[in-house]
């Protein structure tokens, strides 16, 4: 216990860091415990950030004011709004119910083909190659029982969406046009003293800021790419495998992965093993090659750079808290993490030891 007591006064025995640490607890507890009531204002806030940058550039180039740059922005954003609700969104939606009518013709063709392989490969038997099938068999059933169940339950969903549809873009406006106003107010209640939380914040601010504005530009440009690429190459269902290798941008390395299944899948029940399957393939595998080394360095230039393992485990422990939202802002909040431990108070005799260490490091670098 004694030694407990000693490390809790050397680390916390500062006032400002007690101050953090609330801070921290407070934010994190709101989210976890009120993140499905808060959700329309979670959202409104992700959405603030990745008009922000739109706003401040209007500021400062052209020399508008605040109120106008909100309006221009937020008027931009409620087109794009609109395009995704009367274009995108249909055109998603019948291309996925395509997909569900053809999924029987599909499942029909792995079947035959499973049939095929006790005759060419002699290990497997075809106990194993029934067993499979049983198991796929039950999975479709269950999908399209899900399926049919979402669609009973589709009015509650329907009236959901619409409140959202009204309550962000309503959170969005304001959150932009009362930045400051609705700052000072929170920060009224914090102390004076509070240097500390308020350098956090500032660092943590512009790295998520430019997370947030990177990964939307990332989204926007991987898929819109993915789509066109799609549509030159004839596969089938373009938008709907865009969209998806869009998103999977979300997750890094895992959401690259998860997605080439599906493209995969559709361009070989379409082709079979052609020379069009295989150009899918080499395109599809081009598009992340330029993500990874060319797109995402350009784009994420100012955030901080961390280990991949350090991003897998943000994702795995943060995802788990918060499910999509979790994994959306596993980089940034990993980022809050090591900020907060860099600026964390610590005792003079391990500032030294730090600062020897930094200094030894830069003369090896040197």
């Amino acid at each position: 216990m004694n030694v407990i007591r000693q490390w809790f006064i050397r680390y916390f025995s500062d006032p400002q860091a007690i101050l953090l640490g609330v801070l921290l607890l407070l934010g994190f507890g709101v989210v976890l415990f009120l993140g499905k009531m808060l959700t329309p204002v979670l959202a409104s806030i992700v959405i603030a950030y990745l008009l922000e940058g739109a706003v401040r550039i209007l500021e400062r180039r052209l020399q508008l004011p605040r109120t106008p740059s909100v309006l221009l922005v937020f008027s931009a954003f409620m087109l794009l709004i609109l395009f995704l609700i009367l274009v995108v969104v249909p055109l998603m939606w019948g291309q996925t119910m395509e997909l569900v009518r053809e999924l029987p013709v599909y499942v029909r063709m792995g079947q035959d083909m499973l049939l095929n392989l006790p005759q060419q490969y002699a290990f497997i038997s075809e106990a194993q190659i029934l067993e499979i099938m049983g198991m796929v068999s039950r999975e479709v059933t269950h999908a399209g029982q899900r399926l049919l169940t979402l669609s009973l339950t589709s009015i509650p969903v329907l009236i959901t969406v619409l409140v959202y549809l009204i309550l962000v873009p309503l959170l969005v406006f304001f959150f932009l046009k009362d930045k400051q106003r609705l700052l000072g107010w929170m920060t009224a209640f914090l102390p004076h003293e509070r240097s500390l939380a308020v350098d956090v914040w500032r660092d943590v601010d512009q790295q998520l800021g430019n997370y947030v504005r990177g990964k939307f530009w990332e989204i926007l440009i991987v898929g819109a790419t993915s789509f066109v690429v799609f549509t030159f190459m004839g596969i089938n269902y373009p938008i709907l495998l865009a969209v998806l290798v869009g998103l999977s941008v979300v997750v890094p390395y895992v959401g690259a992965a998860v997605v080439t299944i599906p493209v995969a899948l559709v361009a070989f029940f379409q082709w079979g093993w052609g020379p069009e399957f295989a150009w899918l393939l080499v395109a599809y595998g081009v598009i992340q090659a330029l993500d990874g080394n060319v797109l995402v360095p350009l784009l994420f230039s100012e955030v901080v750079n961390l280990h991949p393992v350090a991003i897998i485990v943000a994702i795995l422990v943060f995802g788990g808290l918060w499910g999509f939202w979790g994994i959306f802002f596993a980089i940034p909040l990993a980022t809050l993490v090591s900020a907060i431990l860099t600026a964390w108070p610590r005792p003079a005799a391990l500032q030294a030891d730090s600062s020897a260490q930094n200094s030894a490091l830069s003369e090896e670098g040197a």
